[in-house]
């Protein structure tokens, strides 16, 4: 009966997973649209780091509500109702567009729109995968997960610099509509059981709506190896974020508004991030020893970053670009499986939501932060002539570009430090060994 019911729910995972893989390419395909949009109508990097901090913005905003949410409602009804969200918000773009009416602010609010409804796709997805899998195979789920999300970044801004001159900003939106049908198509055909109720889950459930909202943060907070996990991890997405923000303007800026170069280098994240998820689901990662994986690949996804700053052509943008998703892929992967082991099946929907709120508020400031500190002052002082090039512009280089590229570095170098810090945590360092893994019961529901 277990071996039945666990192919089944294999099957059932394989098929969401193939429909939301097609719908990442077509996401991925408009927001390098909608970035190479902005670039043209403002050139600078603030217009692009806010496109982030409006998604992100969102994602903090709703996350506790979604957790509640996705614990009280079905998890594949949850997924249905994001991706037609999202697809509802590429139908707006493009009657904007065709209206000759498509602002700066409304690619904001897309990326708001987007961001609120990813924020109930994440918990949702990541719960309904405890409930359809085995826990031997939690980390290769991670890693197929992973590597769509990075195929997506492959193929997406490829295709979409190849495809925009051709075809235009509308039929990159349509070609992502179309995505978005295939998801819901597969969503509606598979079953996800419903996960047992557990004691401390029904306890939750008798609080009221803010209470349990909050029921995440007590549910982390009383647990030291995954608060102190979970912190590490948001200190370290604030840092290694600027590398992610500023590598458009970075590159742009560098090679006079190259879009094929840019897609190129994009591409090479993609790749990185879509090989580090081939090997986290050909492995499996260790049965203990998780931990060790998350902290190493945080070490090396902070060199990844300082190498694309210190780039000065394609090839080391490349390899920069390329190292910080891989090693990337795999630590989120093997902490999503440790936490997976760890929860309960019935309250994920909360903590999961708490961990992204965590995770996101972290990158807030970052994106905030970056554009205005490249624009008002980096930019400047790493321009020809300007206060910083005597000292740094040997190394760096001096003129459009050179003030990303120094952040890039900079805050590169103390995400090496702040993830060293992890191993010398007690708690972080035993936490699969410390926690007791969940009673991994599928429920019988439809």
């Amino acid at each position: 009966m277990g071996e039945r019911v666990s192919f089944t729910g294999r099957r059932a995972f394989l098929l969401i997973w193939g429909g939301q893989t097609l719908s990442l390419v077509g996401t991925s395909m408009t927001r390098f649209a909608l970035l190479i949009w902005g670039w043209d109508q403002t050139g600078r990097a603030t217009t692009l780091a806010l496109l982030l901090t409006w998604q992100m913005g969102a994602t903090v905003l709703l996350s506790p509500l979604a957790g509640v949410l996705v614990d009280r409602w079905s998890r594949k009804a949850v997924m249905m109702f994001s991706d037609l969200g999202s697809g509802l918000v590429t139908i707006s773009l493009v009657a904007l567009y065709l209206g000759g009416d498509l602002q700066v602010v409304h690619i904001y609010a897309a990326a708001a729109a987007y961001g609120a409804f990813e924020t109930f796709q994440f918990p949702a997805y990541s719960a309904a995968v405890t409930m359809l899998l085995p826990g031997s195979d939690y980390a290769r789920a991670s890693g197929l997960i992973s590597m769509a999300e990075s195929g997506s970044r492959i193929l997406g801004p490829p295709l979409a610099g190849a495809l925009l001159p051709l075809v235009g900003f509308t039929n990159i939106l349509a070609i992502d509509l179309a995505t978005f049908l295939v998801a819901v198509s597969a969503l509606a055909l598979a079953r996800v059981p419903p996960p047992l109720v557990t004691a401390e889950g029904e306890a939750g459930r008798r609080l009221n709506i803010f209470s349990q909202m909050a029921f995440g943060f007590h549910y982390i907070f009383r647990r030291r190896g995954l608060l102190g996990l979970q912190l590490l991890l948001a200190a370290g997405n604030f840092l290694l974020v600027f590398g992610v923000v500023l590598r458009a303007p970075l590159i742009l800026g560098r090679t006079a508004g190259n879009e094929v170069l840019l897609g190129q280098v994009m591409g090479a994240a993609g790749l990185g991030g879509a090989l580090g998820g081939v090997l986290l689901a050909v492995w499996g990662g260790p049965a203990r020893g998780k931990i060790r994986g998350v902290l190493g690949g945080w070490t090396l996804s902070a060199v990844g970053n300082v190498v694309l700053g210190l780039g000065r052509g394609v090839g080391t943008w490349a390899v920069g670009a390329f190292l910080y998703p891989f090693a990337l892929t795999v630590t989120n992967g093997l902490n999503q499986a440790i936490w997976q082991a760890k929860v309960a099946p019935d309250v994920q929907g909360r903590v999961f939501a708490t961990r992204r709120l965590i995770a996101q508020f972290s990158l807030l400031p970052a994106m905030a932060l970056a554009g205005p500190l490249v624009d008002g002052w980096l930019a400047p002082a790493m321009d020809d002539g300007g206060s910083l090039t005597g000292l740094i512009g040997p190394v760096l280089g001096t003129g459009p570009g050179a003030g990303s590229a120094l952040l890039v570095v900079v805050t590169g170098a103390l995400g090496l430090l702040v993830t060293s810090a992890g191993w010398l945590m007690p708690a972080v360092r035993r936490v699969e060994d410390d926690l007791p893994d969940h009673a991994a019961v599928k429920g019988e529901g439809g």
